[in-house]
């Protein structure tokens, strides 16, 4: 008798233990997002995004539906948010295809989308019960990156010291990092390194690389080679070639960009005075000796 209860305990365990197992299983299993692929999403454009559903249960499922929940997101569906399949089989997958556009005003960076798939219960007791699974998905806005390049010189004239200057404007949505520009003269003599590190431009912002010149040419131009990573961290270099103007000294004194120097002509008439006055003062003195002479008299 004590033989048959022991018998007894070992099935019930194993059955609990067998149930606990298939409950386990059930719930470790579900259809999930498995993978996503996405096109280049800038502000204000569109892009398609691919979503690969996977059935991870033991069985088939039927009526599969995704949904992207875009009400409080930057974003809008081109040709609906929700995708449906009749049926995904045992351990297989599926493709779910959208398009999205981004706000015109959206900040670039990486954002989360909720979703919701829903799909029949398999199981036969379930009386053909909906089940749904919350989840979110990641997609990423880019910005273009969009640099203007302008050059600019101080003191431009031949054989004189001056400045020559490259201003880089950022009009692109996103920031450009680690921005760095090493020059190579021509029609000019560098007085400073060839190398300025700018750092990071901002968005609708600007920075400037100015070195320190000898101009000895009018045909000077401004060649230099600028190194920077966009907004998705890829390392680009743009190679930069801008005229600059430079003067002979004529020119210069002409168009007013530098001053006639007068220096001597000021010395002359200072010297002019000085030996007027001590001319004057000897005439003066002079004139007194004169005069006590004849009143002497």
């Amino acid at each position: 008798m004590e033989n048959k209860k022991t018998f007894q305990v070992l099935v019930l365990t194993f059955l609990l233990s067998l149930a606990l197992v298939i409950t386990l299983s059930s719930v470790a299993s579900a259809i999930t997002v498995s993978s996503l692929t996405q096109g280049k999403l800038y502000p204000g454009e569109q892009a398609t995004i691919s979503l690969s559903i996977k059935n991870t249960l033991n069985q088939d499922v039927e009526d599969v539906s995704m949904n992207l929940l875009l009400e409080e997101t930057k974003f809008i569906s081109v040709g609906g948010s929700e995708e449906s399949i009749d049926e995904i089989r045992e351990d297989k997958d599926k493709s779910f295809d959208f398009t999205l556009k981004a706000s015109q005003d959206i900040a670039p960076g990486d954002y989360n989308i909720p979703y919701v798939i829903s799909y029949t219960d398999p199981n036969p007791s379930s009386d053909g019960k909906k089940i749904e699974k919350k989840g979110s998905i990641g997609v990423t806005v880019s910005a273009r990156t969009e640099l203007d390049y302008i050059a600019s010189a101080e003191n431009p004239v031949i054989g004189q010291q001056g400045k020559v200057s490259l201003k880089i404007v950022n009009r692109g949505f996103g920031d450009v990092k680690f921005v760095s520009v090493k020059i190579k003269p021509q029609g000019f003599t560098l007085l400073s390194s060839e190398d300025v590190y700018i750092g990071n431009v901002d968005s609708d912002d600007f920075e400037t690389a100015t070195y320190d010149v000898l101009f000895k040419d009018q045909t000077a131009r401004l060649k230099a080679s600028v190194e920077y990573r966009d907004f998705d961290n890829k390392k680009l270099v743009e190679e930069i070639d801008l005229p600059l103007n430079v003067y002979t000294r004529e020119k210069a004194l002409e168009l007013g960009i530098i001053q006639k120097n007068n220096t001597w002509m000021y010395g002359i008439i200072v010297v002019f005075v000085v030996i007027a006055w001590f001319v004057y003062r000897t005439i003066k003195k002079r004139m007194k000796r004169n005069k006590k002479r004849d009143d002497g008299k």
